[in-house]
């Protein structure tokens, strides 16, 4: 693992990805990491886009401003992809971009022009709504982060949602995760 990984999330007002960095920063940091978790809110409402990010590092975190140069972007809402320049930043070999979607990762790398890099594509929102019953996708896109950087263990994330949420609930976001984990591809 590089020193320090950091992470950018694209979701929309209420569709978790603060919670999804927060959950992914407390599972490194019980995982013996350094870590930071914020979001960038203005004067959003539920629906409009939100960003959040993560850093998680071997060594103390001494920078604190917003994360322009991610190695990990991570989009919760697809149609953010005509919207928004999530591919912003992303210029070195190593750099992923983790999508829900159900397109294979060849065609959106190509028409979002990624040259460098990896991309990942997870159907976030159908195991969601197989598993949860509702298209809650945040915890899905954990599963692939756990994949496509191995910076948690798919165990460490299990424990942090048992702390974070009911039981039976921890139990079925699990689910969401393992199966997302299955079900990534990469180009």
């Amino acid at each position: 693992m590089k020193t320090m990984v950091e992470f950018r999330w694209h979701g929309r007002g209420g569709q978790g990805a603060w919670t999804a960095s927060e959950l992914l920063a407390r599972t490194a940091l019980d995982e013996g990491k350094y870590i930071q978790s914020f979001p960038e809110f203005g004067p959003e409402r539920m629906g409009a886009p939100v960003t959040a990010f993560t850093r998680i590092s071997t060594e103390p975190i001494r920078l604190h401003c917003q994360i322009y140069d991610p190695d990990v972007v991570v989009v919760l809402d697809n149609t953010l992809l005509k919207t928004v320049p999530v591919t912003a930043g992303l210029n070195r070999d190593e750099d992923c971009l983790i999508i829900n979607s159900s397109e294979e990762p060849a065609i959106l790398k190509e028409s979002l022009r990624v040259t460098k890099g990896k991309v990942w594509t997870v159907p976030a929102t159908e195991i969601a709504l197989k598993i949860l019953g509702a298209p809650i996708t945040n915890t899905a896109l954990l599963g692939v982060v756990a994949k496509a950087t191995e910076i948690v263990t798919l165990e460490g994330i299990q424990k942090t949602l048992k702390g974070r949420f009911r039981a039976d609930l921890a139990e079925k976001n699990f689910a969401v995760i393992q199966e997302a984990f299955k079900e990534a591809k990469v180009e």
